[in-house]
């Protein structure tokens, strides 16, 4: 562990206790300040130094509430988003326990303002001032200061991209010394050789693909000159990313869990599910009936395209969307499909020529010649799925999830790609916001699979808070 990370550490107990109570203290003298008065003049007499030890008293209450709450684990790799994320609920937690407070001695606070503003303060101060030292750290990191210096042993795609972040992003506090593409005997003594005129932190093992033996001789390395070592998993050979261990019979039972949307997540993800879809539907409204005039005044034809899709356990379901190609041309295997177009469609996808996914279970066609004008429009702004808002609503999607295939490509996957049909499949979800349509479908299931085994609120609401940035992104094809 860095010096500089445990000093920030460190000094976040300090600025937190500080961020309390100046919330405290702002919120104090805002209730007694003269504009405040003017629209609710103060009723009570609360003297601020009896006031002000019951802060201190709070203030080291929520400091345990936040060691509790995970917010002084020292990680370097900490994403800024999910630590303020913890500030809110941590800070929600302190405030049940004024709440509680105030019911065994009411005399402490004769001000409800007093208490709700000294939340809304602390949780807006503490914010700040981790969201300050964060930037101070980059700062740092662009300075050489604190940075952890890796080697990555590897021979893979995931080793190339882990280069580029690094070396493109100097504030992610990673810089790469050495590459090594395995670990074999000779591999390992060119790299004891290079530990004697470099310092090195860590050993990042890039390539799931290194053979048992390689991999742990990487680890017996590490261990032997006290590096850090770290490997990258392979989303398609992980199989155990989440367990669960009760005792039977006084016997230890390991129970893999295949995705946190089990129990309770699957109750909050529906609720969120149907409040969203009726704020979406209810915010496009007007694009959908203007979209549906546009449609029907441009080609002949129905205004909506309906197909079956794959969806949760492979269970199928009717698709909305609107429709943006010739109507009598339409393919699949809903009510909207004619056998033209499977027929023409069949022709495009054999052609390795228009067809840039030949090889794989999807396909993708360039410059198809059965969408209409309209239909490139709303293709490319994504105005065709709006519909889809009425499958979340019934409950066949998610707004978030795996994209739903056609029923005939699902047909087509290999046992490793049925992971995706775990959960509900989504309007938008990681891959779509990695890449659209411009990702292999191996890309898509990794994605799609992470999503899976990682899934939280706080996940849905960034993909859902990036995918109007998605849809501006141009794309390859259609």
């Amino acid at each position: 562990m860095k010096r500089s990370e445990l000093f920030f550490s460190f000094l976040l107990v300090p600025l937190d206790f500080a961020m309390i109570i100046l919330a405290g203290i702002s919120a104090y003298y805002i209730r007694y300040a003269d504009f405040f008065q003017k629209y609710r003049p103060v009723i009570f007499n609360l003297d601020f130094y009896a006031y002000l030890r019951v802060v201190l008293v709070v203030a080291v209450l929520w400091l345990v509430v936040f060691a509790f709450a995970g917010l002084y684990s020292i990680r370097s790799a900490r994403k800024l988003a999910k630590e303020l994320y913890r500030v809110v609920l941590a800070c929600s937690t302190g405030f049940m326990l004024i709440v509680i407070l105030i019911f065994i001695r009411r005399e402490l606070f004769d001000s409800r303002f007093i208490v709700l503003a000294g939340l809304i303060l602390a949780i807006i101060y503490i914010s700040v001032a981790r969201s300050l030292i964060r930037l101070i750290q980059r700062v740092l990191f662009r300075s050489g200061i604190g940075v952890h210096k890796v080697v990555l042993v590897g021979n893979s795609k995931t080793t190339e991209n882990l280069i580029h972040e690094f070396s493109a992003n100097p504030s992610s506090g990673f810089e790469v010394l050495k590459r090594l593409r395995d670990f074999s005997l000779e591999a390992r003594d060119e790299l004891r050789e290079f530990l004697k005129v470099k310092e090195v932190d860590e050993l990042i093992q890039s390539d799931p693909n290194l053979s048992k033996a390689e991999t742990l001789r990487l680890y017996d390395f590490a261990d032997e000159y006290h590096l850090t070592f770290k490997y990258a998993a392979d989303l398609l050979g992980t199989k155990v990313l989440k367990t669960e261990v009760a005792e039977i019979a006084g016997i230890p039972i390991v129970e893999v869990k295949k995705t946190p949307l089990d129990g309770w997540g699957r109750i909050i993800k529906r609720a969120f599910d149907i409040i969203g879809s009726l704020f979406f539907l209810g915010l496009a409204s007007p694009v959908l009936l203007l979209t549906a005039l546009i449609i029907k005044l441009d080609s002949p034809g129905p205004v909506f395209y309906l197909d079956y899709r794959s969806g949760q356990a492979n269970k199928r379901f009717l698709f909305y969307k609107f429709r943006s190609m010739i109507a009598n041309l339409c393919d699949g295997e809903g009510p909207s499909a004619t056998e033209a177009g499977n027929r023409i469609l069949g022709k495009l996808v054999a052609d390795d020529t228009v067809n840039t996914r030949a090889s794989e279970p999807l396909h993708k066609i360039k410059d198809d010649p059965r969408i209409t004008r309209v239909g490139r429009f709303i293709r490319r702004w994504s105005i065709d799925e709006l519909p889809q808002f009425w499958n979340v609503f019934k409950g066949d999607i998610s707004l978030v999830g795996p994209r739903p295939h056609m029923t005939l490509e699902t047909a087509r996957y290999e046992s490793h790609h049925k992971k995706v049909m775990t959960v509900k499949p989504g309007i938008t979800g990681l891959a779509q916001i990695s890449g659209r349509s411009d990702l292999s479908f191996e890309e898509e299931v990794k994605l799609d699979t992470y999503y899976i085994e990682n899934w939280s609120i706080l996940l849905d609401l960034a993909i859902l808070l990036r995918t109007p940035l998605a849809i501006i992104r141009r794309r390859k094809a259609a």
